[in-house]
């Protein structure tokens, strides 16, 4: 029987109660949602304490494979924002499960990365190597930070060309820093996809595996993915059929998002993590635009057109359904410059 597939998503949806009453539980995303360098990003701390308080189940899924959960936890909760290990789910703990599923029990498994790797195989019963020469069954790959050793990209190729099957945390071509972008695990994957011809089973978001994950962990019902990415928090939910909610504190712009493909448009769209306190308000179609609140957006010949006043946010929650309305299953190729620079955005 073929399965039935979606229509796009043509513009954001409403909400009439606040989503941390709609949802139980929170999935998200930590870089350019709860902190950015290391710092809680404003607004974030109170309003994730209220949530918490209202009952919703606040867990922090990232595919940074790097710390431990522990560490993430540590971190969160430096900042003014409870947590414990349980709270954090890692592409590290995914993939470990993913390598579990297809190798015995106590294998070995060739780790290229840091102690995140480490700690998430030993919890699935395997045992970190270091060398190919320790006969491993599998190959990890995931991001070491910048002071990872070549060499351990070697030790990859060195296992892999001998047949060994080949895993990756996640393939973020980019990691933010303190001190700007940097080569995330993506780029690092590269590097051995180059050498090897080979190509690794992925478990971060936003493939299935990461999701189940999450759902085993979090044991959500109602969950709603909370993330600043489009091709991964965003894609992560469409993939797993679960609501979402894009923030506007991270990598994602005006335009892009009005640029977004069906698998990359949120169920909804805010400023930052208050967001999860209140409804969202309704887009309707209004003769050939749709209008929220004050604004009224529609797709003109070359260009997205904007007429009102009234919260930048609900310009741009009209401006998308224009845009994705008349993009369809595509990407909207008008120009929406003008509108946004009129929203602030």
């Amino acid at each position: 029987m073929s399965q039935t597939v979606p229509a796009p998503r043509t513009r954001p949806e409403s909400s009439e109660r606040a989503l941390n009453e709609a949802y139980d539980t929170a999935l998200l995303d930590l870089d350019g949602v709860v902190y950015a360098g290391g710092h809680a990003i404003v607004h974030a701390v109170e309003s994730l304490s209220l949530a918490r308080d209202g009952g919703m189940h606040l867990a922090y899924v990232t595919n940074n494979a790097l710390r431990t959960p522990d560490a993430v936890a540590a971190h969160l909760t430096e900042l003014g924002i409870p947590a414990a290990a349980s709270d954090v789910i890692t592409s590290a703990q995914a993939v470990a499960r993913l390598i579990s599923d297809q190798v015995p029990q106590g294998a070995r498994v060739l780790v290229v990365g840091g102690d995140g790797l480490r700690v998430g195989l030993r919890e699935r019963g395997l045992e970190p190597v270091e060398s190919a020469d320790d006969d491993p069954v599998a190959v990890v790959q995931g991001y070491g930070g910048p002071e990872l050793p070549w060499g351990r990209f070697a030790e990859a190729c060195y296992a892999i060309a001998r047949g060994v099957p080949w895993f990756a945390s996640n393939t973020d071509f980019t990691i933010p820093s303190a001190r700007g972008i940097a080569p995330g695990n993506g780029a690092a994957v590269e590097v051995v996809r180059i050498a090897t011809g080979a190509e690794p089973q992925v478990a971060g978001k936003p493939l299935p595996p990461m999701h189940r994950e999450t759902i085993l962990r979090t044991g959500a019902e109602r969950p709603l993915v909370v993330g600043d990415r489009l091709d991964t928090d965003i894609e992560g939910a469409f993939n797993g059929g679960v609501d979402s909610l894009l923030v506007l504190t991270g990598v994602t712009d005006g335009a892009q998002l009005l640029a977004a493909v069906p698998e990359h448009r949120p169920t909804y769209v805010d400023a930052d993590l208050r967001g999860l306190l209140t409804g969202q308000p309704e887009v309707v179609a209004d003769g050939r635009g749709f209008r929220c609140g004050g604004w009224t957006a529609t797709a003109g010949e070359e260009r997205l057109e904007l007429d009102g006043d009234g919260e930048a946010l609900d310009g741009l929650r009209a401006l998308c359904a224009a845009a994705w309305t008349v993009a369809g299953d595509g990407a909207c190729r008008l120009d929406g410059e003008k509108a946004l620079a009129r929203l602030g955005l």
